[in-house]
């Protein structure tokens, strides 16, 4: 019998089994995958960007989706906690754009490695295997059954199986299943963090095209409101946009209906419209006897050109000398705000996070425990919460699953003190 078993182990499941470990309970950490923190080791494009160093106000106020719920996890472990015990880990940290947290190394490896050894050092029993379902015996959780028959008994169980994006990594979408088999709502799951369906052949014409130092504003048609605007990089593929910036920008379309977004990408944010059209007057005046489409090769990537020159006026082959003011001015205004409207999201199994899971009304923000089922605790992407990027979502997953094990050892010391 376990005091404890934890189901997952990515960066909640981690925390959680390390902490209560550390803090002196028989855990249990069961894991599908070979190797713990398999999703971990792909967040950041490998880099691993696990938080965001900025006060609880800005945090939630980044969480769009049930950010109050995160109140008591992330006072007890806030950013700067985190920060601090990757450091005492000997995991060096530093502090890039938009406060955004990475490792030194700009390897994910490092932070998977660390919590790895942190829950070998406190002898955490580890389990490859895949649970299925609950045990519960009188109304509260007794342990955990496998998918070959085995049975982990503990007094209490954390769900940090993550949510049902990449599931390759081993976040199939099993413990919101596990969940409402115990009774619990699961509020319907969509992708959050992921690329975008656009059906412009200008988008298959560019794929593969990378553009870096643009930005990109995201407009809602139907309430004529301004959602999204930055700037960074963002990919053309054969189904529409990726890349950073699409990925950020697609937490912030709550209400996903087709042509209800627009996306408007400017090439050149550091120039003015004036300025812009200064430019290029001036290389037309240099290549005055040169075709139009021949002039733009200082200006847009070559890959871009031909979808430039066939969204305006101009014709292709028309002399510089002879483009007029009008048509040199509409083709600058196009370069500043090129348009495109957005069809869908992808598909939940190309996301970065899971939208929806368990039902937050019915777990104890103060505890991370179920309302429902005594024993029984949730943390990390399971639960309906999800962020916007920046760190944000790790530092949920790292705070519920410690809020959830100081939770348990608390519950332990107070039973053995009786």
């Amino acid at each position: 019998m376990y005091d404890a078993a934890v189901i997952g182990a990515g960066a909640a499941g981690l925390m959680a089994a390390g902490y209560m470990a550390q803090s002196g309970l028989r855990v249990c950490l069961i894991e599908k995958n070979s190797r713990p923190g398999r999703k971990l080791m792909i967040t950041g494009k490998g880099r691993c960007n696990l938080t965001n160093d900025c006060d609880l106000q800005a945090f939630i106020a980044s969480v769009p989706t049930n950010g109050r719920f995160l109140y008591s996890a992330l006072t007890a472990f806030p950013p700067q906690e985190l920060m601090a015990f990757f450091e005492r880990l000997g995991v060096p940290l530093k502090v890039e754009r938009g406060r955004r947290v990475f490792p030194v190394s700009d390897k994910a490896v490092d932070i998977v490695d660390a919590l790895s050894a942190y829950i070998r050092r406190f002898s955490c029993t580890q389990v490859e295997g895949e649970a299925v379902s609950l045990i519960l015996e009188e109304g509260g959780i007794s342990g955990v059954k496998l998918e070959d028959g085995r049975l982990i008994r503990a007094e209490r169980v954390v769900m940090a199986c993550g949510g049902a994006s990449y599931p390759a990594t081993g976040s199939d979408g099993s413990g919101y299943r596990m969940a409402e088999a115990v009774g619990h709502q699961i509020v319907p799951l969509k992708p959050s963090l992921v690329p975008l369906v656009v059906h412009d052949s200008g988008c298959r014409d560019m794929m593969g095209l990378s553009l870096k130092n643009v930005r990109l504003r995201v407009w809602d048609q139907k309430k004529d409101k301004l959602v999204f605007q930055e700037q960074g990089e963002m990919l053309f593929t054969h189904f529409g946009v990726s890349g950073p910036l699409i990925l950020s920008a697609s937490s912030r379309m709550r209400q996903m209906e087709p042509r209800r977004y627009r996306l408007e990408i400017d090439m050149k944010p550091a120039l003015s419209l004036d300025q812009l059209e200064t430019r290029l007057l001036r290389d037309f005046q240099s290549n005055s006897n040169r075709d139009f489409i021949n002039t733009l090769s200082s200006l847009l990537p070559k890959k871009m050109i031909p979808f430039a020159v066939s969204r305006t006026d101009i014709p292709a082959h028309l002399k510089c000398n002879s483009v007029t003011r009008e048509q040199r001015r509409a083709f600058c205004g196009f370069i500043k705000c090129i348009p495109f409207e957005v069809q869908g999201f992808r598909s939940l199994d190309e996301a970065i996070v899971t939208s929806g899971g368990v039902q937050v009304r019915q777990v104890d923000p103060k505890t991370m425990e179920s309302k429902l089922v005594r024993g029984l605790f949730f943390a990390g992407e399971i639960l309906d919460v999800d962020a916007y990027t920046g760190g944000y979502n790790l530092q949920i997953a790292f705070s519920t699953g410690r809020l959830a094990a100081q939770t348990i050892a608390a519950q332990c010391r107070h039973h053995n003190l009786r």
